[in-house]
């Protein structure tokens, strides 16, 4: 897979999102909330695919949104639908997700990403717009929601969890991927400074609360989580972010155990898809592919004591039921 930097700088170049319409419950975008008319197409290996698969879980929208889940391994046309039989979505009836890129603009030519919801019955991507996804699931989707689904994004901590997120996305999300994609070393030093810097002031945050915004989990958390759960089996060796390991920060690890603990977290997570995606698709940055052995990922269950500090995991809601029997993960150590 390239890579694309700036020739300059080195500095890794993030394609924008292109298809920005969204799935209303006044449908003014053209697109209504309608429960079994769209598709949320995601990979398990990717981060910004995997908050959406945690808010379907926590709000329970499982039954009014499906799910596709693609390849972890893409090929030269992108994420595919390999994993399924005969390579065909059952429900969309396409081998790529580009088809239904090509269906919404034929004459579309850039990147193609996940998450991305499709419109069934046109087999047309809606939206690859991951930020809002997650927030129209909380804010639009409501009269499908499940009984007891929390409140992840509740209108009174609204700005301050908008004010977390975009921290966290420049200095955390994105910042590991412009460490590990860097082309030039100041560009990586500058990343990595940002990373760790961020990482620190969040753990510093956490040690006196259990979550990061409010006394629930939020929008925030989730955004967090789902590049913690990846650093030490990813980022840390093949993104060169090698400071400490999660493991090695007392806070943060124990911050994303409990998370992992908590019913809609880790019952989204596959480590396997996690790891041959990165090692074995990004070939120029490791180019033998080899899929490394470790961690040990068994340490995901163990104690982690945070309930001292208080909170509640759900708010006035409750946790969610298992996942659908056709979503269930296998053991993952």
């Amino acid at each position: 897979m390239a890579i694309p930097t700036d020739p300059e700088t080195g500095e890794f170049v993030r394609s924008s999102d292109f298809f920005d319409a969204r799935i209303t419950a006044d449908g003014r975008d053209g697109w209504p909330v309608e429960p079994g008319r769209y598709r949320l197409v995601v990979s398990r290996a990717c981060p910004w695919a995997s908050r959406g698969l945690v808010v379907r879980r926590l709000l329970g929208l499982e039954d009014a949104i499906g799910v596709a889940v693609a390849d972890p391994i893409q090929d030269d046309r992108s994420w595919r639908f390999t994993l399924d039989p005969d390579g065909v979505d059952p429900v969309l009836g396409i081998g790529f997700l580009a088809e239904a890129y090509q269906a919404a603009d034929p004459d579309y030519d850039g990147g193609i990403s996940v998450p991305a919801v499709v419109d069934i019955p046109s087999r047309t991507l809606v939206t690859n717009d991951y930020p809002q996804i997650t927030l129209d699931f909380s804010t639009e989707w409501t009269a499908h929601q499940r009984a007891g689904a929390p409140e992840l994004y509740p209108e009174r901590l609204r700005a301050e969890i908008d004010e977390v997120n975009r921290a966290v996305h420049a200095d955390v999300n994105a910042a590991v991927y412009e460490a590990g994609f860097a082309a030039k070393q100041a560009a990586y030093d500058e990343a990595y400074g940002r990373l760790f810097a961020r990482l620190d002031a969040l753990s510093e945050r956490l040690e006196r609360q259990r979550y990061l915004v409010g006394d629930t989990i939020t929008e925030a958390d989730i955004r967090l989580f789902t590049t913690l759960v990846r650093f030490d089996p990813v980022y840390h060796g093949h993104f060169k972010c090698n400071r400490e390991k999660l493991a090695e920060s007392p806070v943060l690890w124990a911050y994303a155990r409990d998370l992992f603990q908590t019913p809609g977290f880790g019952d989204t997570v596959d480590f396997d898809h996690i790891k041959r995606h990165y090692y074995q698709v990004h070939e120029g940055v490791n180019p033998t592919r080899i899929v490394p052995r470790g961690p040990d990922l068994s340490a995901w269950a163990t104690p982690h004591g945070r309930e001292e500090l208080g909170g509640r995991p759900f708010g006035d809601g409750t946790p969610p039921g298992p996942p659908p029997p056709e979503e269930a993960l296998g053991p993952q150590w």
